[in-house]
């Protein structure tokens, strides 16, 4: 992952809904959700929903998969995974980094 790649998911990200959208979708797993269930889910009007969610992919944090009549949406794990990496890369200043109970890197 790029900077300008972290700084767009990051920036998709900070978003209470678009989180909210994207942390409901990694719950849900490779099955992912349709916009119904998410507007259900999430108590979030349909078209607002729909911005969010384009908002989400156009970061490459989620997918879509027609199905039908029906879109299926799914966080994208490894960009999530991608821009995790890029932001612990250089926590420890080049050294291994060890992340102890408490979630923070130990150096």
């Amino acid at each position: 992952m790029n900077e300008d790649q972290a700084v767009s998911a990051l920036g998709a990200l900070a978003h209470v809904q678009r989180l909210r959208v994207f942390r409901a979708l990694v719950v849900a797993g490779p099955e992912g959700l349709t916009p119904s269930v998410l507007a259900e889910q999430l108590d979030v009007a349909r078209n607002a929903l729909s911005f969010h969610l384009k908002e989400l992919a156009h970061a490459g944090l989620v997918t879509i998969e027609p199905q039908g009549r029906n879109l299926i949406y799914r966080a994208a794990y490894a960009h999530m995974n991608g821009l995790i990496d890029y932001l612990t890369e250089h926590c420890c200043q080049g050294d291994a980094c060890e992340v102890s109970e408490s979630t923070h890197c130990a150096c």
